[in-house]
């Protein structure tokens, strides 16, 4: 079978393998043995300064590189979430209620920027209607607040979504779409 010979050798390269590992754990846990470095700054106080601005001026780049991508599914997004807070107003406004049409400024805005993110001058005129729904608030004038409303609402095509059918098709495939929780919330079970 084996011979002395090879036993010898094998048991010299297990014995070789078992020490370098026995060396190489025993050098991880063996302490530095290197100098520590001063811990005194050697800096007044103008060019500390420099290297904190010099710091933070490194970070900003990244900050400010934001995405800001607008694709056709941000549009549709936007036209949806703030075109049906803005049609939602549509009886406050034949009421009259300049309060409830103050409240969603933001609606407006947010359907502006982001309905016509690519369109400066669709966005340019969108911020003229909104400009004048809010000077009809200010000067609390209900019929140029309705009229104001109205042409807005005719010259961004802004709808009410209508309630969709689960039998019919889907509208939502998870709790984080944005359409959960509206008239547009179906999921067809089988």
């Amino acid at each position: 079978s084996s011979t002395p010979v090879a036993n010898n050798i094998s048991t010299m390269k297990f014995a070789a393998v078992v020490s370098a590992l026995f060396i190489a754990s025993a050098s991880a846990f063996a302490p530095a043995t290197t100098e520590r470095a001063s811990t005194s700054l050697n800096m007044d106080r103008r060019a500390a300064m420099g290297a904190i601005a010099a710091a933070g001026l490194v970070a900003v780049p990244s900050m400010a590189s934001a995405d800001g991508a607008v694709s056709a599914a941000s549009i549709q997004r936007a036209r949806f979430q703030y075109g049906s807070r803005i049609a939602a107003l549509k009886e406050a406004v034949s009421k009259g209620d300049f309060g409830a049409v103050a409240d969603e400024k933001n609606a407006f805005i947010l359907f502006n920027s982001g309905a016509y993110a690519n369109n400066k001058a669709a966005k340019s005129k969108a911020i003229d209607g909104t400009n004048a729904i809010f000077a009809a608030i200010r000067a609390k004038d209900k019929g140029a607040l309705k009229s104001a409303y109205d042409a807005y609402v005719a010259a961004n095509d802004i709808k009410e979504p209508s309630a969709l059918d689960s039998t019919k098709g889907q509208g939502y495939s998870s709790d984080y779409d944005y359409r959960v929780r509206t008239k547009q919330a179906a999921i067809y079970v089988r």
